[in-house]
């Protein structure tokens, strides 16, 4: 993981641009390597926030998040964001590099709750927090403003202390 970089926007848009990621999870697809160059510089290019890159080529493949939003409203707590370019999945990337962050937010940051949800239908999602101790919490109708619409989204948490005992075993 790394921070993003303007200079990684056609790697982004190759990935952004596919239908099967970005409206499952909530954004609408990159319609151009300029459209990923704006979003590299206004959304991405943010603390906390770290493209995933395979150490080999260096360039990214997804973005993995740490921010506040309506389900971390606290101070000592955030929310899990993650994509993933399609030709990736199945290969145990993003469990990975959300390991690592989760390390990095309950070491390093000193987060007490990291929460983390998907929309209704992204199993994959759903898996990847089954993977790293998520504890289901609610199932709600959401808004998705970026999508403008309304979808079933599942909340799920995950404490220091509950990845604390993970780790020990």
């Amino acid at each position: 993981m790394r921070p993003w970089q303007e200079t990684d926007a056609e790697e982004c848009y190759k990935y952004a641009r596919d239908r099967l990621v970005g409206p499952i999870a909530g954004w609408p697809v990159h319609d151009s390597v300029e459209n990923s160059r704006h979003i590299i510089r206004d959304i991405l290019m943010v603390p906390e926030t770290y493209a995933i890159v395979l150490k080999e080529m260096g360039l990214p493949i997804g973005s993995i998040s740490l921010h506040h939003n309506d389900l971390a409203e606290k101070e000592d707590e955030a929310e899990l964001g993650y994509w993933l370019g399609v030709p990736y999945w199945g290969q145990g990337i993003m469990t990975e590099a959300a390991g690592e962050l989760l390390r990095h937010a309950f070491e390093d940051l000193h987060l007490a709750r990291i929460w983390c949800g998907y929309y209704e239908g992204n199993e994959k999602s759903k898996r990847v927090q089954e993977k790293l101790g998520f504890r289901y919490q609610w199932t709600s109708d959401v808004a998705v403003p970026q999508m403008s619409e309304i979808r079933k989204g599942h909340a799920s948490l995950l404490t220091e202390e509950d990845w604390r005992k993970m780790m020990r075993k």
